[in-house]
């Protein structure tokens, strides 16, 4: 290995057609590249291929990138190149619930995730002493109808000034404006139960226990305009009985939110999430 070596990730869409494996082994094995592991997937429904590409570059990243250009061009691709474990610049959002927010800082902190907690962002001021236990920024911006574009400007300012490159929901009980998902669009994860949408608005754990559900779970998906509906990243589901209260239920729903939030964003930190329309494509 050279001063100059690069472990990358590169991750491409585009119209499924010949050759495209060919070109992109051709490209990396003309700058010296090895390829360490490569997955790929081609969707009859929409005629797209994705690929997700981890390789050595003893020339460094440079090179790749130069011919990933043309490759682009003739093959009307996207693609990305990153360097591989790179932690992304994340900001947090919180409201009162604490579960998904400290399992995501204690993961961070023993490096299970990729990322870099730049600050945790609440509209409400109670999760502040988790944060400042894991030496983390607490801002508080409330948010009400008459203040939410202010709210918003205020959390986009600091988007852009600390070059976030992802924002995490963990529970955040506010609902962002069709203008912030579509500047954030592909950059927002959010968790909620999967009782939706047979169990909408407050206390949905208390709903499920009236109506004798036998699964919870949780769903974590990318935000858009449409409301709990954007394309689903991960899921999961845990078994309850006659016997468990809505106080074990909450626990248990709260446990699968923890997991399925902390999945999602570590695929998607690995470059393992690949959007195919309203759904997506995830090498996992």
């Amino acid at each position: 290995m050279t001063e100059h070596s690069a472990h990358l990730i590169l991750t491409l869409s585009c119209p499924d057609q010949p050759g495209i494996v060919h070109a992109v082994s051709a490209l990396i094995a003309t700058n010296g590249g090895n390829i360490i592991q490569s997955q790929q997937f081609g969707d009859p429904d929409t005629g797209l291929f994705f690929m997700r590409v981890e390789l050595s570059s003893p020339r460094g990243r440079e090179p790749i990138e130069k011919e990933l250009n043309e490759f682009g061009e003739n093959f009307n691709a996207n693609w990305d190149l990153d360097e591989a474990g790179r932690a992304l610049r994340t900001i947090i959002m919180v409201s009162k619930e604490g579960h998904c927010l400290t399992d995501l800082l204690y993961r961070q902190r023993y490096h299970d995730l990729p990322i870099d907690v730049v600050a945790v962002v609440g509209n409400h001021p109670d999760l502040a002493p988790v944060a400042q236990f894991y030496g983390t920024p607490f801002l508080c911006i409330p948010v009400t109808k008459d203040n939410k574009k202010a709210a918003e400007r205020e959390l986009l300012d600091i988007v852009r000034a600390e070059d976030i490159e992802l924002v995490v929901l963990a529970r955040y009980m506010q609902i962002l404006s069709d203008e912030l998902c579509s500047e954030l669009a592909g950059s927002v994860i959010n968790i909620h139960h999967s009782f939706l949408p047979s169990f909408k608005g407050a206390r949905p754990y208390a709903q499920a226990h009236e109506r004798g559900v036998k699964l919870i779970g949780a769903t974590a998906h990318y935000v858009t305009a449409d409301l709990d509906e954007g394309p689903i990243i991960e899921q999961d589901v845990t078994r309850v009985t006659h016997r468990d209260s809505t106080r074990d239920l909450v626990s248990e729903g709260q446990d699968v939110e923890r997991r399925v939030l902390a999945q999602a964003v570590k695929w998607h930190s690995e470059h393992r999430v690949l959007m195919n329309g309203d759904r997506t494509v995830v090498f996992n």
